[in-house]
Parts: C-alpha cells; sequence; structure tokens
C-alpha cells in the first residue's frame, strides 16, 4: 500500500496514546505468572502486543476485555500449559525473547516461530544466557524457531551483557525469577529499565555498571496497571510540531520513564521547546504530559552512551537532523541493522532520495545538504517507524510525499493516520 501525504502547515490540539507497547508486553507477561485476576488499562492495541496476548492464550492464558480494561487470569508458579501448536510472535521480538526465558522454566516442550522479518533477527542473544543458566534452548543458525526444552538443572547466573539489549537482560530476569538463588545481569550501558521496575527487583550502581538483581523473592503477585501513553509513538508527532510553523501540541498521560526520555532530552538540547509535567505513576512508571511548540533546531553531537535508550527513536531523530542546521550523524548504533529492517540502510537509501548528501558507517550514518524535491515515493522496507519517520517528513515538505509498505505502522501504532488528521491544518 502506498500512502500519499500533503504538506502540513501548522499543528494545533491535544492528542493522547494507548498504552506504551515495551510496557504493555510485560504487564501482560508479568500478569500471567501472577496467581488470580489482574486488570491492565490503556493497554496497547498494535499487532505486537496482540502477538503476545495470543502466545500467552496458546498457554493456557485466560485474557478478556470489556473495552475499557483487559482482564488476565494468571496460573501461578510453572502454571502454563503446553500449547497444542508452535507459539507464533509473528513480528514482534519482544514476544519472542521475553517469552523464551520464562519458557525455560517451565515443564513442558516448547517451540516459538515468527513470521519472515523476525525469523531473520539474531536470537543466539538469548539462547547463549539461557543455556548459561542450565535451560535448553536450541536453535538453528541463530534464528528462529526456538525450540524449548523442560530442565531439571535450571540454575542462577552472574552475566554480563556483551551487548545493550532490554530485551536479552529481561529475558533472563524472568528466568532467575523462577530460582531460589539469586540471578544478577550487569549492563555496561543501562537500557530500558521496565522489566526491573515491574518486578521491584534491587538494582544499583557500582563502578559505572548497572546490577539488577532477581530470585523467586520477586515473583509478582496480581495488581492493577495503568499503561502511560508510548511515548516512541509520541516521538514522531513531537518532531513534526518542533519543525512545522506556528505550530503547539499537548500530548496527555504518556510514559515518562527516565529510561525512555533521551530523545526528547536530545531534541531539547538541539533548541526544541518542550515543556514536561509529571503528573503520576502506576507501578513505579512516571507518566505526565509534554508540550511541544515550534522550534528552530541544531543538530549537536549525540553522546554514544544513549544510544540503548534512543534505539526506537533514531529513525524520527535522524528526520529532525534534516530541518536542523547542520549535521545530523549518529554512530556507535550497529543494532539499527538488526531490527525490523536493517535501518541503516532503510533510512540512508531514502534519504539519498532527497538529494541529501549521505554516508554511511558499519555502526551508522552522517546526513547534510539541502533537501530537493523527490517525486519517488519513500520505501518503508516493511518497517514501522521507518514508515512513520518518512510519513513526517512528506508532511514537512513543499509538495509532500509518499510511503510505499504504510500498512508496516500496525506493528506498533495503527492509529496513526487517525491522530495525524486529528491535530493538522
Amino acid at each position: 500500500m502506498i500512502q500519499s501525504f500533503n504538506k502540513i502547515n501548522q499543528i494545533k490540539g491535544e492528542i493522547s496514546f494507548s498504552g506504551d507497547k515495551s510496557i504493555s508486553h510485560r504487564a501482560l507477561l508479568i500478569s500471567s505468572l501472577a496467581e488470580g485476576k489482574s486488570r491492565i488499562k490503556n493497554l496497547s492495541d498494535n499487532d505486537d502486543v496482540k502477538a503476545t496476548i495470543k502466545c500467552l492464550q496458546d498457554l493456557g492464558i485466560e485474557i478478556d476485555s470489556n473495552g475499557e480494561e483487559v482482564a488476565v487470569n494468571g496460573r501461578g508458579f510453572k502454571g502454563y500449559q503446553k500449547p497444542p501448536n508452535q507459539l507464533n510472535a509473528s513480528n514482534s521480538g519482544t514476544t519472542a525473547r521475553l517469552l523464551a526465558g520464562i519458557l525455560s522454566a517451565q515443564n513442558f516442550e516448547s517451540v516459538i516461530s515468527g513470521e519472515l522479518s523476525l525469523s531473520s533477527r539474531p536470537m543466539n542473544r538469548i539462547v547463549e544466557p539461557l543455556t548459561l543458566m542450565g535451560g535448553v534452548v536450541k536453535s538453528i543458525h541463530g534464528k528462529l524457531p526456538l525450540h524449548i526444552y523442560p530442565s531439571d538443572k535450571l540454575n542462577s547466573i552472574t552475566y554480563e551483557m556483551p551487548i545493550a539489549s532490554a530485551q536479552v537482560k529481561s529475558a533472563i530476569l524472568l528466568a532467575g525469577l523462577h530460582l531460589d538463588s539469586e540471578s544478577r545481569v550487569i549492563e555496561s550501558r543501562q537500557t530500558r529499565n521496565h522489566t526491573e521496575t515491574f518486578l521491584n527487583l534491587n538494582v544499583i550502581k557500582e563502578e559505572g555498571k548497572i546490577i539488577s538483581s532477581v530470585s523467586k523473592k520477586n515473583y509478582p503477585h496480581a495488581k492493577d496497571y495503568f499503561i502511560p501513553g508510548d511515548v516512541s509513538s509520541a516521538m514522531y508527532f513531537i518532531v513534526l510540531t518542533l519543525v512545522a510553523e506556528k505550530s503547539e501540541l499537548l500530548i496527555k498521560d504518556v510514559s515518562l520513564n527516565p529510561t525512555r526520555i533521551k530523545g526528547l532530552s536530545l531534541l531539547k538540547k538541539m533548541g526544541g521547546n518542550i515543556q514536561i509535567e509529571f503528573t503520576g505513576e502506576s507501578n513505579k512508571e512516571l507518566f505526565g504530559n509534554v508540550l511541544v511548540k515550534s522550534s528552530y533546531l541544531s543538530n549537536v553531537k549525540i553522546d554514544p552512551k544513549i544510544i540503548p535508550l534512543i534505539i526506537d527513536e533514531i529513525p524520527i531523530l535522524a528526520v529532525s537532523g534534516v530541518f536542523a542546521e547542520g549535521a545530523f550523524e549518529i554512530r556507535d548504533a550497529g543494532e539499527l541493522r538488526v531490527k525490523e529492517s536493517d535501518r541503516i540502510k532503510s533510512l540512508i537509501s531514502n534519504f539519498r532520495l532527497l538529494g541529501l548528501e549521505v554516508e554511511e558507517y558499519t555502526d551508522g550514518f552522517r546526513i547534510s545538504g539541502e533537501v530537493k524535491k523527490t517525486v519517488k515515493p519513500f520505501n518503508s522496507y516493511e518497517d514501522h517507524r521507518v514508515a512513520m519517520a518518512f510519513a513526517i517528513l512528506s508532511c514537512l515538505l513543499e509538495d509532500g510525499g509518499k510511503v510505499e509498505g504504510f500498512e508496516s505502522v500496525s506493528k506498533s501504532n495503527p492509529d496513526f493516520l487517525q491522530q495525524l488528521k486529528s491535530i493538522s491544518s
């Protein structure tokens, strides 16, 4: 599907988002482990989260929705049932990797498969630590499907992360929940901390390292959750408002978890007029309102330490860089190559359609120069974040633009077009 976008002259109004995707996955998984009924308000309704719901239902978890909230009837410690077929994680890396951590501690054999895009993404990064824990997780060529077998030798470990990945960290922590002795995950660079927050884990900083500890004493209980709005989805509209003229946008009840707002901080350093108001918290997850106004932006040097915390926002941050003074450069971001697409190649291919000067690096890219007219559609490469980023860029071009394969946005924000229409003129 090719979606056309006209130039947007002004952004005005208020907007809110369905629940944060990362938090929604974890709320479902952790509720499924607890004994009894948990209730989740503002759960994300995207394709990735639907994949997690379907997998949990196949594992015997009852999940119901009344339109206002989702009820999850958890089955307690090692209470999952053997699924009748392979578990299909669709295109959700979070579903596959986090669920693998839980399934490694269950008493039955299971298989996690996925669609073509997910099946090309690396899985050895979770197979290796789960195997060190005594789990029996098999993979051909380090990709899906994952074959997981019951193990009576599961043991705690201390694991120093070789890559910065919240999904790998969470897989280890969720497996470690099932052990009496304590497991520790050591990070050199901080990643999203939603799993630690939900489980109320002990997290310390020591000699520049971040150490998270988990054991059966952290096993969850049934509770109620409110999921703050998805800040990654909000970033597209924040950049649009900053670049569009005479614009102002209020985003309400969005996640303000400190490990999720480095993209906002970067835009503020670039000169963005962004005001943040903390209004509450739910299960230690902070949320609040963000007021954004049109701004003159200048590109700045990006600290490599924050790359794991802005990895999903890099496509739209790069778009902001196109309209900012100076060159936009991102380095130490090799993880972009193993997302839904090779995002480095996806982004620079599209930027070249605009006549921009682009340099490609193994771990990033640099863009500079003036935007020239393009008559070719941008390619989403079936990557939701690339699709949304170039939808926003199209809205900022004098002649608008088109995005091929735009339907991929349903992976994270199926309401994107409706939201865009509600605030634009």
